[in-house]
């Protein structure tokens, strides 16, 4: 049954959210209702008790007024946006964002100059897809311009309006189509939106890889991306922005082993799962779509082990492993290694008993340095690493319980055969 008003709990009964509502309804003759993922995603049932909602509110009211009116109310406001009509409230450290009514003026592709408007029906028209344009009151009375309430519970992603004109106000919108069918999808994809996308491929040119790379790791981070990702590849979609990426069947198999041991998906490490086992492909890719240093060198340092890793691996084969790797490396090797095992269900049980080994491992160091090389007859230069990379060698075979005397014993017996 179509739900004409939203349940009174959640995120819509939160004392600081309806602080910052009412703070708007004050002014008069404005209106103000609460739009977005929340609404959307409060209609579609996925949001569940204590979830953590980013709440956005539409407003007739401008940008400053907005300002003003929180500023009477005595609600912090940060004008995060303010060029684009956006600010956002902070009520007892609970942001809420909230935009003023826009409609689309000119439009490049990439982004919109906006003008201010009252007309709500203009606003939601300018929206990307239906299940976007759902508007809810203070008191949950749903207003629902253009269809969308049935579109959000279907799990129908449409464009609104004409698909080929909303992607030529901004090719991101290619993309969102694909993250949001990951997300909210339930029925097949929209025929014409899919075939809207594949005409306007060349425009995800236009995009900065910084936008790129955003929609991307949202998409691969939903419960199951390959409904959306087989659909991108088949179009050309997903070689035009990430040619790298030859292993769905491998993404398919973390995905499967998130949704069956319940592991929050990691999108970096998802990102690694679709490229292949090539450290230079690795920093390619997150140089081209400006990861951060920390996703990039994670990549790169997962697509380049080589050491091997398997379910049946013994303690101690574990922290030679995981001390040449490091377990952050080798933890996520382990999951790499588990999505391509051909029996990863059968072989469940001996996976998920190595992973908590490796995390909880803490590698110890080794207890000599130069400086004992030196008083074991060492020289100065090369023949110090060489010496300590074999004892370091000896004391990792021998599972690194010999003591610091034991060593320096070892480091003596090499000196003497290979120096001295």
């Amino acid at each position: 049954m179509k739900p004409s008003r939203l349940p009174m709990i959640g995120w819509i009964a939160d004392p600081e959210v309806n602080r910052v509502m009412h703070a708007l309804l004050a002014g008069t003759d404005v209106e103000a209702r609460y739009v977005g993922g929340a609404v959307r995603d409060t209609i579609r049932g996925a949001i569940h008790p204590g979830m953590q909602v980013d709440v956005d509110i539409a407003t007739t009211a401008t940008p400053e007024k907005s300002l003003e009116l929180l500023g009477a109310a005595g609600i912090k406001a940060v004008p995060t946006g303010i060029d684009h009509g956006t600010i956002t409230a902070v009520s007892n450290h609970r942001p809420v964002e909230i935009t003023t009514l826009r409609r689309d003026v000119a439009t490049d592709g990439r982004r919109a100059e906006v003008a201010y408007t009252t007309d709500w029906m203009a606003d939601a028209a300018r929206r990307d897809f239906t299940m976007n344009a759902i508007y809810a009151g203070a008191d949950g009375t749903i207003y629902d311009p253009l269809g969308g309430v049935d579109d959000a519970i279907a799990g129908r992603v449409r464009f609104m309006g004409d698909a080929d004109a909303r992607i030529q106000e901004d090719y991101l919108r290619i993309l969102r189509f694909f993250r949001f069918y990951a997300w909210c999808g339930k029925a097949e994809i929209d025929s014409g939106g899919l075939q809207a996308c594949a005409r306007h491929i060349a425009g995800l040119a236009k995009l900065s890889p910084e936008r790129v790379a955003k929609e991307l790791l949202k998409l691969i981070s939903a419960e199951n991306p390959m409904p959306a990702l087989r659909q991108m590849a088949a179009s050309g979609i997903l070689g035009a922005v990430l040619p790298e990426a030859v292993n769905l069947e491998r993404l398919n198999g973390l995905a499967e082993i998130d949704a069956m041991t319940f592991f929050e998906p990691e999108p970096v490490l998802r990102l690694a799962a679709l490229l292949p086992d090539d450290a230079a492909a690795a920093a390619q890719v997150g140089a081209r779509l400006r990861l951060s240093n920390a996703q990039r060198d994670r990549l790169v340092a997962v697509l380049s082990a080589r050491l091997p890793v398997f379910c049946y691996m013994s303690a101690r084969e574990m922290r030679r492993t995981a001390y040449r790797m490091t377990p952050k490396i080798m933890r996520d090797a382990a999951m790499l290694r588990w999505a391509g095992d051909a029996r990863r269900t059968q072989n469940t049980v001996q996976w998920r008993a190595l992973l908590p080994m490796i995390e909880s491992w803490k590698p110890p160091r080794l207890p000599l340095d130069g400086h004992h090389a030196r008083l074991a007859g060492v020289p100065d230069g090369p023949k110090i690493g060489e010496v300590l990379r074999e004892v370091e060698e000896w004391w990792i075979d021998a599972d690194f319980i010999m003591d610091e005397y034991a060593l320096l014993e070892r480091m003596k017996a090499i000196v003497q055969a290979t120096i001295l």
